[in-house]
């Protein structure tokens, strides 16, 4: 019987496959959290996962929770948050993102962490409790279509996730579609310089590896103004391959969007994969 599988469903599942040896890695005690496969591009290089947090922070959290920290930043140094409000992390990995938001939204905030891969949810709620953490709740979806609310959260974080959507246009809807009117953004991802095409990016490292699937600064831009935000900024902090980016961005949903279309941004799909 053929095969119905897309090339997007491919590489959900490879991202998935991926992650998933990630957190057994982690579990099973590994020194590399990305067990034998490279999760994200030069991770190496001190650029990428845990040496993007401080002392301070990294203090804070169960050992297995540092390990299996993947991210090409970190969001927590430019989202600003509050007591008592509602933050949401959009794939939330082993959990470290989540627990540190928990902590600084104080016992009447909420952290939600979403991911769509069942070892690193049960690696992040394993990290909460050891950490004492009550106002973390992990949720398993798909951040295409995040299973809460409208109007919900005050705060959506994210840690170089959003380049390894196939659908962003779906990513960047669903962001506005659940934040609060006047409700933020802090996201750190791999950003493309805008002279680079799809096919450029895609020369330059995998899909799953960070950086095939990664939005132009421009793309990203548009993509969030039509999903009705303002302010947007993005700052790009440093090279990760040539004309490729980690970047922070920031915007605010505004306080009366407008009807408007999504544009069509799917670089990622028609990227090579691996």
């Amino acid at each position: 019987m053929m095969s119905t599988k897309t090339n997007a469903d491919e590489l959900r599942d490879e991202v998935r496959r991926r992650y998933a040896e990630a957190a057994r890695a982690v579990t099973e005690a590994s020194s590399c959290g990305c067990g034998s496969g490279s999760c994200c591009e030069s991770e190496t290089d001190g650029r990428w996962g845990e040496a993007l947090y401080d002392d301070d922070q990294r203090g804070e959290l169960p050992e297995a929770a540092v390990l299996a920290s993947l991210g090409c930043g970190n969001p927590l140094a430019v989202a600003e948050l509050r007591e008592g409000e509602t933050i949401l992390d959009l794939g939330s990995g082993g959990g470290i993102d989540v627990i540190l938001s928990a902590r600084r939204v104080g016992e009447t905030g909420i952290a939600y962490g979403l991911d769509m891969t069942e070892e690193m949810l049960a690696l992040a709620r394993k990290n909460a409790a050891e950490a004492g953490i009550r106002n973390a709740v992990f949720l398993k979806g798909m951040i295409e279509e995040i299973p809460l609310p409208a109007d919900s959260v005050d705060v959506v974080i994210s840690n170089c996730v959003v380049n390894l959507s196939v659908d962003k246009p779906s990513v960047l809807s669903e962001i506005g579609r659940v934040l609060k009117p006047g409700g933020r953004i802090g996201i750190s991802d791999v950003v493309a310089e805008d002279r680079l095409s799809p096919e450029e990016r895609a020369e330059r490292g995998s899909h799953v590896g960070c950086i095939a699937g990664a939005l132009s600064r421009r793309e990203y831009e548009v993509g969030l103004e039509a999903a009705g935000f303002e302010g947007v900024d993005i700052t790009f902090t440093h090279e990760v391959a040539e004309g490729m980016h980690a970047a922070i961005v920031k915007a605010v949903k505004t306080t009366q969007p407008e009807l408007v279309g999504l544009p069509v941004i799917r670089a990622a799909e028609s990227a090579g994969c691996c």
